[in-house]
């Protein structure tokens, strides 16, 4: 098969690259190296097509689309403080954008996987979420995510096959700041043997989900037989800022206590997917938990702490 995947240089899209090649498939990525990077995808760079560019660029998109089985879309603009400073330019790439994607693979009969986010729910009434909840945002990155489902709905009524996956915090290798960030900056403060800093109090929970059982969810989401829906991809747990800093204290075997600073504007307080749709529809759920994983990364690297 052959697939594109739009912004598939940055964290998930490269991971999702990475298990196309691996089982024979052709992928063909389309990003603009705002935040993606060619050495996400350094292990298959031989093996895909690469293409650089905008996903506001009608023209370039309709061209690397024909002949195409799918499309994955990845690209967009995620960070929640920069959205405060920057809306305009995260509504121009994360709506119309999305809307090119969409309107080119209505008109070529192409179906869409495409990342949504649990962040359209914005402060839950209640937890476990379930995808037919309340939907309110509360930082502008999060109503471009919005708008994005209500533009899938549109061209789903028009025939468009297009599954809208609300990740929730996503973990993993080569993870930027924008997904599960507060993962990576513990780990570089650990790595520094200095102390997490946590934004406010660090009683905020969060559902932090692999990036590969995000690519997993992907890949089942487009081989399935479902013209449109949302789901929630998480696991179903939670867990307290503050217990993963001092979790990740303890595997590192420092002598540290986590710092505290202001909380971030836009941050919600409490998330916990309920799972139950995907794991249904799709027999999908999540393989790889956290605590596991971080046990894992930083023993790897714990001697290097005591040197």
């Amino acid at each position: 098969m052959k697939y594109v995947i739009t912004g598939g240089a940055g964290f998930i899209g490269s991971h999702l690259a990475e298990s196309l090649v691996n089982r024979g498939d052709s992928v063909i990525i389309f990003d603009d190296l705002n935040t993606g990077k060619k050495q996400n995808l350094i292990k298959v760079l031989d093996k895909i097509k690469f293409v650089e560019g905008d996903v506001r660029n009608y023209n370039s998109l309709e061209k690397i689309f024909q002949s195409t089985d799918g499309v994955f879309h990845h690209a967009a603009r995620a960070s929640v403080q920069e959205s405060f400073l920057k809306p305009a330019e995260y509504f121009d790439i994360n709506v119309n954008g999305t809307e090119n994607v969409f309107k080119i693979a209505h008109s070529l009969g192409i179906k869409v996987v495409y990342a949504s986010s649990s962040s359209v729910y914005g402060m839950p009434t209640k937890l476990p979420i379930k995808e037919d909840d309340p939907k309110n945002p509360i930082n502008p990155y999060a109503k471009t995510k919005l708008e994005d489902e209500k533009i899938a709905r549109k061209y789903a009524l028009k025939g468009l096959n297009v599954i809208g996956l609300r990740y929730f915090n996503v973990f993993g290798e080569r993870q930027s700041k924008e997904y599960a960030g507060v993962i990576k900056l513990f780990l570089e403060r650990i790595q520094e043997k200095l102390p997490p800093k946590i934004n406010g109090d660090g009683l905020q929970t969060r559902d932090f989900v692999y990036v590969g059982d995000i690519v997993l969810a992907n890949i089942l989401s487009m081989e399935s037989n479902i013209d449109h829906t949302f789901f929630n991809v998480g696991t179903g747990t939670n867990i307290s800022v503050l217990e993963i800093a001092r979790m990740m204290v303890k595997y590192s075997g420092l002598d540290l206590e986590p710092i505290h600073g202001p909380v971030l504007e836009g941050d919600v307080k409490d998330t916990l997917a309920d799972i139950s749709h995907i794991k249904r529809e799709l027999d999908w759920k999540p393989t790889v938990f956290l605590e596991e994983w971080l046990k894992k990364k930083i023993t790897t690297f714990n001697i290097n702490y005591k040197t």
